[in-house]
This record gives structure tokens, sequence and C-alpha cells, in this order.
């Protein structure tokens, strides 16, 4: 609940009534300078029916359902910081970007587009989710007229309805890229081997150009067509995300997901996205407040642990984790059991991760659920509302082909961490 009896920051979910809601979710919810919306359907908002079966149709009320939230706490469309977009058809990307542009006055957000096997309705064609930005931040902290800064480098492939980050605060956004070569602007020739290679050296070369190290991304999310290719792509991710440095020493991995779309943009086989810690800030934040904070990765035992990713990563006031999947961590390996059973063994490994920093569920913001079979979304409705005592975070369901390890669920995750993390 929204507490203001003590200077700890505070969580702030809200819903309108001029928007769908869900009873398992929360429209947004704010911490600090951020708001995470729940993802959207094309639902209109006076009879709760979805609307025509035309993509333009539906990609507009998704966007109309989020710029009514957003109004509704008195922001605006270019507070939008990154929209996902989950479709049933890849090539409606192409219709939908008709009518998008139109709905953002001043610069676009970064994105990122999928495919996926199911939406949680079934006449459903898109969903979309978003993230704003919380330039007034969440009490006690005072208002503060931060600037959101968008960047491209012009050396890699541009995308006309999206930059590549947009900072804002101490966080960076990339919109997810693929792997077209810098030089040609042409998917690049090879297989997954070399698709991966392509889009991390992409992240890499905007990161350069905002003068932040690969070193300092907190979360990677990389959608893959074909569940196959996992272990080639881990052995790439590897060699740009090595164990050590070259001192020796442990290395700092980021939190990550694995997502298996039904199909990408170009018919790629891989796309990779990221959020970066940005310890600089965006102006007018000072000086004092702009150097030094410190990224805090974190492992338990009591939570299923991967070598290519650490559990938890914290940096200021978000903490993300990698994605679950329902593992025993004792044993290492999936359960047996139902999707009740699944889901209920991923929710306690979010648990256990969390207390392990010191923290409860119900500082959750954010969770992305995704399913093997989309009608199984009621059974682990049942389980899910179980592990929250107050209000629920903001929320994204998609159905998906596969899931690593023959799964039925993943879960991954966002955290308040009001205590932020210190500088170096």
């Amino acid at each position: 609940m929204n507490d203001t009896t003590n200077d700890t920051i505070i969580k702030v979910s809200r819903n309108t009534d001029i928007a769908p809601q869900n009873l398992l979710s929360t429209q947004t919810v704010a911490f600090s300078h951020y708001n995470y919306i729940s993802a959207q359907l094309p639902v209109n908002i006076t009879t709760g029916d979805l609307v025509a079966n035309d993509i333009k149709v539906q990609a507009a009320q998704c966007l109309k359902n989020i710029k009514t939230i957003v109004a509704s706490i008195d922001h605006d469309m270019n507070d939008v910081i990154k929209i996902n977009i989950f479709l049933k058809n890849i090539e409606d990307i192409k219709d939908i970007d008709t009518i998008y542009p139109a709905f953002f006055q001043g610069y676009l957000p970064t994105r990122t587009v999928i495919a996926v096997a199911a939406l949680p309705m079934d006449d459903a064609l898109v969903q979309m989710d978003a993230v704003i930005s919380n330039g007034e931040g969440t009490y006690p902290q005072a208002p503060v007229e931060l600037v959101k800064v968008p960047k491209n480098n012009e050396q890699v492939p541009k995308d006309s309805v999206s930059p590549h980050t947009i900072a804002f605060s101490h966080y960076n956004n990339i919109s997810a890229q693929l792997p077209v070569d810098i030089e040609t602007g042409e998917l690049v020739a090879g297989g997954v081997k070399e698709q991966t290679q392509q889009c991390l050296q992409n992240i890499e070369a905007i990161l350069e150009s905002i003068d932040v190290p690969l070193q300092e991304i907190v979360k990677v999310n990389i959608f893959l067509k074909n569940i196959a290719d996992v272990d080639v792509v881990n052995d790439v991710y590897k060699e740009f995300f090595p164990e050590s440095t070259s001192d020796g020493s442990a290395a700092y991995l980021p939190a990550l997901t694995m997502v298996i779309a039904s199909d990408l943009q170009l018919d790629a086989l891989v796309q990779i996205d990221a959020i970066v810690s940005h310890g600089n800030g965006t102006p007018p934040q000072a000086t004092e407040d702009k150097h030094g904070i410190t990224i805090k990765a974190n492992n338990t035992d009591k939570a299923p642990q991967n070598p290519l990713s650490t559990q938890t990563v914290a940096f200021s006031h978000y903490n993300h984790l990698s994605g679950q999947l329902p593992i025993n961590p004792e044993t290492g390996k999936l359960i047996h059991g139902d999707i009740k059973a699944q889901t209920k063994q991923c929710l306690e490994n979010i648990k256990a991760i969390v207390e392990s920093i010191d923290h409860v569920m119900d500082d959750v913001v954010k969770m992305t659920i995704q399913l093997t079979d989309i009608t199984d979304i009621d059974a682990v409705n049942d389980i899910y509302k179980t592990f929250f005592n107050s209000d629920l975070p903001a929320r994204t369901v998609i159905g998906v082909a596969a899931i690593p390890m023959d799964a039925l669920i993943q879960i991954d995750t966002v955290i308040s961490n009001a205590e932020g993390t210190p500088p170096a």
C-alpha cells in the first residue's frame, strides 16, 4: 500500500476506471522515477469487448488504452520510455507503423517487437505494455523536471520508429537490436551464431556512443525463433560477458531472460534488447547524485543459479531479476507436476531471491509471465495471487511456442529498491 508515514520511498499503484481493469494486476505501478504499465489488449474502454478484427484498429486501441492510463496519472505519451509490442503475425508491424508515430508528439520511445504464439484473448491480434518516466518521483522524493535523453549512433542501423536508446534518470533502455550488419544495413550472412554476434555488436556500438561499457548492462532479454538454438546463442553470449575479467577476478553478469518468439522482424533468428545502468543520470540531477552509484549483483543458494546470469541485479532504485523457471534449487532440475505446481515453484524461486536481498514480494512492480498454453492462465492466477499481500504489480502475459527445459511457465520480475545502491 502507499504508506506515507516514514521517509522510505513508496510504491504507488493506481487504476483508472476509464481504462480496462484486471483483478490480477494494477494498470500502473510507479516507483521513484519510473512507471510500469500493465499490458494492454485492444479492449474497448466502454464495452469491455475486443474492437474490430483489424490490426490497425486493434493497435490503435492498445495505444489509446495506454494513453488513457498515462493521462490518468497526469502524464502524456511523450513520457513513454519503452514500448513492447506482442503480435500474432509479425508482418502486422508494417500496418501498425502507419498509425503508431501519431500517438507521440515528441521523441518516439525505444521498442521491442516480437510475434508470440498466443495472447490472453483469443481474437486479439496485438498487445502492448509500456514503461514511462516519472519525473515527480514517488513520496518522499521532491518533483524534479528530469530530462529524457534519446540518442542514436549513426554507425548502427536505425529504425525510423524508435531511437537506439533513451536515458532517463539512472537508466537507459535500449531498443531491441536485430542482426543487421552495420555496413550494409542488411541481415548479416550466416546462421544464429553470426546473428547473435551481430546483435551484441550493435548493442556494444550503441553503448560506446554514450560512453557506457557492456559491463554496465543490468538486464538482457534474448528473443529466439528456435529453441534448438539456445546452446549456440549461449556460447556467443559468453564471449561478450565472460565469467572472469582480464585480471582473473570474477565478472559481474547481467540478469537474463530467454524468450522463444514465434517470429521476428526480417525473418531473423535472434533479437536482443537491454536495460543499462546510467550512473550519470540525466539533467538536472546534481553532480553529487550523478556519479559512483554501484551495481549490486546477488545470487542465493535458495534459488536456481545459472552460470550465464545473476539472479538479481540492483542499480539505484530498481532490482532486475533473471527469468525464473520451475526448477528445484536443490536438484537443479525441472520439478514434476502440472501448471499449478510449476507456477508455485517459479514464484517460490522469485520469493527466495527477493528475500535474500531483504525485500518482500509486495516490492515487485512488474511481472512478465510466459506460458506454453495460454489457457493455463486461470490456474496460474489461483497460485499467483497468494504470493502478494498488498497491491498487485503491473503484469504482462504472453503465450510462447516453447520455454527452456520444456517448462510450462517462466516468470521474470522487476522490484523496487527503496534503499538504492551506494556510491562506490
